[in-house]
């Protein structure tokens, strides 16, 4: 039997949507946020000025849900991982054992149906696993580096995500 500290878990899921404006597009998109998580979504501000894009600095251009609840979590990734067939290329995973994917539109959640008020939107979700303690390189008082031995790696983290939510991934 392994230690308890050596057992992954998830610590947040964090689900963006990327407008490029702000407005009604932006009032939908944090609707969609609220509807799938039942989170509050914050909005994300423009960092540069680009004329191209039309973007300004200090402008909204999207919104984003961070979930730290374990059961909302998990229902959450169990639907964002059918939609995606629970399948998954190699390529997602990084380094620190994160987990990144897209899904094209909000209407493939079950039990989720086409509103023609709000449109469809695709979203990014973004999974971090981490070991219990990996708080003290994040803690205000004292805080430490985590030792390479205690991080995650990229294959622990597929060997993980394989056993819990049963998830096929394809290496390209």
């Amino acid at each position: 039997m392994s230690s308890v500290m050596l057992e992954p878990r998830i610590t947040k899921v964090t689900v963006n949507i990327g407008v490029g404006e702000g407005g009604s597009r932006l009032q939908l998109a944090e609707r969609v946020l609220e509807l799938l998580t039942g989170g509050t979504p914050v909005r994300t501000i423009s960092k540069t000025t680009n004329r191209d894009l039309k973007l300004r600095e200090g402008a909204p251009i999207g919104c984003k849900v961070t979930v730290r609840d374990n059961a909302v979590v998990e229902k959450f990734l169990k639907d964002a991982l059918w939609v995606r067939e629970n399948t998954l290329p190699a390529y997602n995973f990084d380094a620190s054992g994160n987990l990144s994917f897209g899904i094209a539109d909000y209407t493939d959640f079950p039990e989720m149906k086409y509103d023609p008020d709000i449109g469809i939107f695709g979203m990014d979700i973004n999974i971090v696993l981490e070991r219990p303690g990996h708080r003290v390189s994040r803690r205000r008082r004292h805080n430490r580096k985590v030792g390479t031995s205690h991080r995650v790696t990229q294959d622990e983290a597929k060997a993980w995500f394989k056993g819990k939510f049963g998830i096929t991934i394809v290496e390209e």
